[in-house]
Parts: C-alpha cells; structure tokens; sequence
C-alpha cells in the first residue's frame, strides 16, 4: 500500500545531499548538513516570505507606574518578553489594550509628539553654600517617570554636578553620579522623596535643581515600540493585557523524524540550504542552475498565504462602519461585515 510522502528532516537531508553532490558524511558532516537547513529555515525563509501561517498574537502584561517595558535576552525567560526582538520579525496593528484598540507606533517622533516628555525644573528650596554635599526633600509634582530623574548644580570650579536615576523598582530607584559613576542616593518615584550626595559641594549661592516628568496614571491610549522597547501612554495605573499580531520565526528542526510546521516546506528548505552550501563553495554556477525550482518552491509555499490574503478586502477609511447594518442602530449598511 503506497505511504505519504515522506517531509521529515531526515527527507530534507537526503535532498540537500543529492542537490548538492554530497552522499557522503566524510564530504559534508550531518551536523553542518543540519546547520544550514536550520540557518534558513530560520533565518532566510521568514525574510523572503512574511507568510500567513507564520501570524500569531503576542500578549504582555503592563504593571502599574512602569512605562517601558525592555524585549531582549536578560530577562528570565518566563517572561513573555523575553528575548522577543530574536523570536518575533515583526508586529503590526491592530493593537488592543484591556480589549480596547489602541494606537501603535514605532516613530519616537510621532510617538512624542503627542506625549512629550517635557521636563519640570524647579528648585529644591535651597542653594549651595560651598560646604555641604548631601541634601534630601521631597517633589512637589508626582508621581514622576523613571529614568527621566535629574539633579543638577554646579560646583566651585564651575564643574556640572549631574545626577540621575537607574530604576530599581515601581516605587524606587538608585541615583547615581554621573561623570563618576557611584551611588549617590535614592529617589521613591510616587512620593517623590529622595536624598542624594553630590561627589563635590555646589558653588556658594549656586542653585540646586531638580528635572523630573510628572504623570497621572491611566489606561494606556498607545503604544510605541522602538529600540525593542514597548513604551506606554498614558503610564498605566493598574495592569492591563496588551496583544497584538506578530510575525514569529519558524521553530529549529532538531531530530531526523521532525517535520516543518507545514510539510510543504521542506522541497523549499531543501532548495534554501543546497543554495547555501553552495554559496560558500563560491560555486556561481549550481547556485543558478538550481535558481528557477528555488523560485518556483518559493512560488508554491507563498501560495497559501495568497490565498488567504485574498479572501480578506483591503481596509479603507469606510471599514468601520461595516458593523453598522443589521442589529446596530438599524441603519442598514450591508447588514455586516464589508
């Protein structure tokens, strides 16, 4: 009785080595094999085809009185944002915020411009006499953002005193000196105490002040994703579930018995990795001879993500009220969705 074609690694392998002349182990280890039909899979093949089976939604949850949320390897990985700029290619709109949509941007310019971080500089009630180094008090405006703390001065040689803040938590953070380096005091950022130690006394008569972005927590209106970094506004005032449509990379292919996500891949996989290996063979002439089925392979896995893009209408400025006919309202344009 005929069995279905086989997709496997293993498949892949065996295809790879006859594109590619290369029976043996001894002419090309099944560990390098492995590796270049991973690097494409992996890294190539997501970035000729932005495919539809690749879609997915990603979800993170926000924390009260933190605006910036960092995306890369530090992180435990338990966290959903961990290590998300490797994992994820690429995120798109809609973006929903406790299940409302949201704006989304990845323009700081665009993004500030509508919520500047304009800086409020004030006095801390007291000057320099020349003598004193260490201060305290508390702000007048708060809460106030983090990582947006300054406090500023300037010393008997006319040298900048420059200290800012390096979060520690929601409520506190280090301030820390910033041509030295060192700790130099500690600022809660809801109550707006802090206490500091300049590195050398302020001038007689010199002012002392501090440059903070007071805010008044919220429900999130946006979110900007720049320098893999998710910046929220207004900063939220209790957590929210934030999700969006990513684009995410296809998995590894770890034992010779384990498939692509869809078995009708692997023909392409094969093509990608024979085309590699004989790129670093600097061998220009198999890499065209094997160009025209590489296309055609391609041609074949785009063709579900054509098909289910076509079946979707481009959105217009009229989208939104496709929801209008039918039980809303009764005024019955198109009875449902466009």
């Amino acid at each position: 009785m005929p069995t279905a074609p086989s997709s496997t690694l293993q498949t892949i392998q065996n295809k790879v080595r006859r594109l590619t002349r290369t029976p043996s182990e001894a002419q090309l280890s099944n560990d390098a094999l492995q590796e270049y039909i991973n690097t494409f899979l992996v890294y190539d093949m997501p970035e000729h085809l932005r495919l539809f089976n690749l879609r997915t939604t990603f979800s993170f949850y926000c924390a009260p009185n933190i605006d910036t949320y960092i995306t890369d390897d530090t992180l435990p990985t338990t966290d959903p944002l961990y290590n998300f700029k490797n994992i994820y290619l690429s995120m798109a709109s809609p973006i929903f915020i406790a299940g409302y949509q949201r704006q989304f941007s990845e323009s700081r310019s665009e993004f500030y411009a509508q919520y500047p971080l304009i800086s409020n500089i004030q006095s801390i009630g007291v000057k320099g006499n020349g003598l004193n180094t260490i201060y305290s008090g508390t702000l007048s405006a708060v809460p106030v953002l983090q990582n947006q703390v300054l406090f500023s001065s300037v010393d008997v040689n006319n040298g900048p005193l420059t200290i800012i803040d390096r979060p520690v938590s929601a409520l506190v953070g280090d301030l820390y000196d910033v041509i030295t380096g060192n700790n130099a005091g500690l600022i809660n950022y809801i109550t707006g105490e802090w206490d500091l130690e300049f590195q050398t006394a302020p001038a007689d008569g010199q002012a002392i002040n501090s440059q903070t972005v007071p805010y008044q927590a919220s429900l999130p209106l946006a979110l900007l994703y720049y320098d893999n970094k998710f910046t929220l506004r207004p900063v939220p005032d209790q957590p929210y579930k934030i999700n969006f449509e990513a684009y995410i990379r296809p998995t590894y292919l770890m034992s010779t018995n384990q498939s692509p996500y869809l078995e009708e891949w692997w023909q392409y996989i094969a093509y990608g990795a024979a085309k590699k290996i004989f790129e670093d063979r600097m061998d220009m002439e198999s890499v065209q001879m094997i160009m025209p089925e590489f296309k055609k392979q391609e041609l074949l896995v785009q063709r579900r993500t054509i098909v289910q893009y076509t079946s979707q209408r481009a959105a217009t400025i009229y989208t939104e009220y496709s929801n209008l006919g039918g039980g809303i309202g009764g005024w019955g344009w198109g009875g449902g969705l466009f």
